[in-house]
């Protein structure tokens, strides 16, 4: 669907949002011959392994060790011999693998681990320079570890969101359009600057308005849908929604 389109958001596509995403029945598959349920669930550890890294970095480890500790953790996670152990913390995904992690570390600090770093080939790419900016940021926030996990499960989840609409209109041909567009969906914009904007771009004020209103919803459409892969029911969403705003604003 184009961006140019306005986006109802649908029965069939909330359903949508609960199939190889829905990362419960990614935890209940069990058969080695369904490939697509352990692609979906890397994918999820691909896009939220950075508020692990910041979590685990928050508990005193110094970079080295916690690009070994997220690695290792994901290792066992994916491999499935982990899982089994871990309470699914009410369907909620960031809840799991914050459970699931404290679950690995409590192991790991009861004995050495037996493969040293540079030991283990990389099982994501990880971007330990990016993840050790975010660390940085929240070194001085008096936050406690946990919040500060979800703050940044929050940011990663919206990131993620974010850059989907980025490439929603750039495959449209409406990339240098989006980059113009972009900064209505931050907080403080005003009615008023769709006025100098339209003048630069040779539109009329509510012409502005109309790609401003359909950017947004397509934002919040995008939101949605990720925060439906990481719950147990389309129920919990708005309820999930609530939290993640909260974590944000704290």
């Amino acid at each position: 669907m184009s961006p140019d389109e306005p986006r109802a958001e649908t029965t069939e596509r909330r359903a949508e949002w609960f199939t190889a995403t829905h990362w419960s029945v990614v935890l209940m598959a069990r058969d080695p011959a369904s490939p697509g349920v352990a692609e979906a669930l890397e994918k999820l550890c691909r896009a939220y392994w950075p508020p692990l890294y910041v979590y685990i970095r928050r508990q005193g480890y110094p970079p080295h060790e916690a690009q070994d500790l997220t690695q290792e953790f994901f290792a066992r996670l994916l491999a499935k011999n982990y899982l089994a152990a871990v309470d699914r913390e009410k369907g909620r995904f960031r809840s799991f693998l914050l459970a699931a992690l404290n679950h690995f570390m409590a192991d790991e600090r009861d004995r050495a681990r037996a493969v040293k770093r540079g030991g283990r080939s990389a099982l994501l790419p990880l971007d330990v320079e990016t993840a050790e900016g975010l660390y940085l940021a929240s070194a001085t926030d008096p936050l406690s570890p946990d919040r500060i996990f979800e703050k940044r499960w929050a940011i990663t989840l919206l990131d993620e969101a974010f850059s989907k609409l980025r490439e929603e209109f750039a495959a449209a041909g409406k990339g240098e359009r989006f980059d113009r567009l972009k900064i209505f969906l931050e907080e403080g914009t005003r009615h008023g600057d769709y006025a100098a904007l339209g003048m630069e771009l040779g539109m009329a004020p509510n012409t502005v308005a109309a790609w401003v209103h359909r950017l947004r919803e397509r934002y919040r459409e995008l939101v949605r849908a990720e925060i439906a892969s990481t719950v147990a029911s389309p129920g919990e969403v708005q309820e999930e929604m609530r939290f993640l705003f909260a974590a944000l604003s704290q």
